[in-house]
């Protein structure tokens, strides 16, 4: 390959070189003197950048799944479908849920019912209670009268003792019927929480990015049937090497080019995971980007970190000229342009690195007018 290569080019530049001349001859019998303006070529400090890859994520993304057991009803939702806080996406069939519930209701409706006998018993036995105590007391004055005897006495205080333990007896009744009423309320508020479990919501506003559920499939617990993503909040989380990790900080700026946007996008860095992957040898870097309408989860993308600096000789774009896969700047001496041969390199901010072909302090024609032939005569004006 490189034996076809370098004739090829050689051919090519011989070509130039004719045709060149061919043009210059004409230029110099036509007296055409081209004005031009011209820069010097000089050593300028280039920014060294490392680059990582990686791939665009939401900031916040959900796998929807459900908390119990049940065939799906209804699916109201499609992939790619912007839903809303809280709107139904998924309904189960709840009649198990709604059967417990029912149960649950009716045991808080008897240990109410429960409740009431209770209070009626209990209210009797309090009348007893203090009948017994009234006649105790007139029992008691007797007594002292020595007008009741012994047995008398005996048996109205063994009814008083009789009717206060029955009143006891009714007053732990009730709170022991009180704590069933409680524990009915706890399971009916249990089974309406299990019911509500069969209406499957979004939890914020965002995107359906996929969907495993279709109407007849069996939901379990734990097992995904949608995701949704936030909207706005993504970014790029690329993999850097372990020894890059002690130059990148938070809150650093940083270049991001996605390959399905054709612009420069600034971002900072938001987060810095602490654990290397043993594997790669490489730590999660993400990257906090702007809401730009373009940008979609899953697209692939290239971070650039500063890095140093090094010294280049470069050129404006504007004082290159292309021709096939050959590039060219115009040297300017003793009034004459001439084409040369470059070797360029990487691009900063409209300039081009050459690797080859110039050398610092010659002059060269910048911007380069469309009409300059080699061999031109030129005017330098400032």
């Amino acid at each position: 390959m490189l034996r076809i290569a370098i004739p090829t080019i050689l051919a090519f530049t011989l070509l130039a070189g004719c045709g060149g001349s061919s043009h210059q001859q004409r230029a110099a019998d036509s007296g055409t003197v081209v004005p031009v303006k011209t820069i010097d070529v000089a050593a300028a400090d280039w920014p060294l950048v490392y680059e990582a890859s990686g791939t665009v994520r939401a900031r916040t993304a959900a796998a929807i799944s459900s908390k119990m057991m049940g065939y799906v009803r209804q699916v109201h939702f499609q992939i790619g479908d912007r839903v809303r806080e809280g709107q139904l996406l998924i309904e189960l069939d709840s009649r198990d849920a709604d059967a417990q519930l029912q149960q649950a209701e009716s045991a808080a409706a008897e240990a109410r019912e429960a409740l009431q006998e209770v209070e009626s018993a209990i209210a009797a036995a309090k009348a007893n209670l203090e009948l017994a105590q009234a006649t105790y007391r007139r029992m008691q004055d007797l007594f002292e009268k020595k007008s009741v005897s012994n047995q008398e006495f005996d048996e109205a205080s063994a009814r008083l003792k009789a009717a206060q333990a029955a009143y006891d007896i009714a007053t732990a009744k009730r709170r022991q019927v009180a704590a069933r009423i409680e524990q009915a309320k706890a399971a009916v508020e249990a089974a309406r929480v299990m019911r509500s479990y069969a209406r499957i919501s979004a939890p914020f506003d965002g995107v359906v990015t996929e969907k495993r559920v279709e109407p007849g499939n069996l939901a379990a617990p734990g097992v995904p049937l949608a995701s949704i993503e936030q909207q706005g909040a993504l970014r790029l989380e690329v993999s850097v090497e372990e020894s890059r990790l002690g130059e990148i900080r938070l809150g650093q700026p940083a270049a991001v080019r996605l390959d399905a946007v054709d612009r420069q996008i600034d971002a900072r860095v938001g987060e810095i995971v602490p654990a290397v992957d043993p594997a790669s040898r490489t730590a999660l870097v993400k990257l906090d980007l702007p809401p730009l309408p373009q940008l979609r989860s899953g697209m692939f993308g290239r971070a650039a970190f500063p890095a140093g600096s090094r010294k280049v000789t470069a050129v404006p774009t504007a004082a290159i000229r292309q021709q096939g896969q050959l590039r060219s700047v115009f040297v300017v001496a003793g009034g004459i342009a001439r084409a040369r041969l470059v070797t360029l390199g990487s691009e900063y901010q409209g300039s081009r690195e050459v690797l080859s072909g110039l050398s610092a302090g010659e002059k060269i024609v910048s911007p380069l007018p469309a009409s300059l032939a080699d061999g031109a005569r030129v005017e330098v004006q400032p």
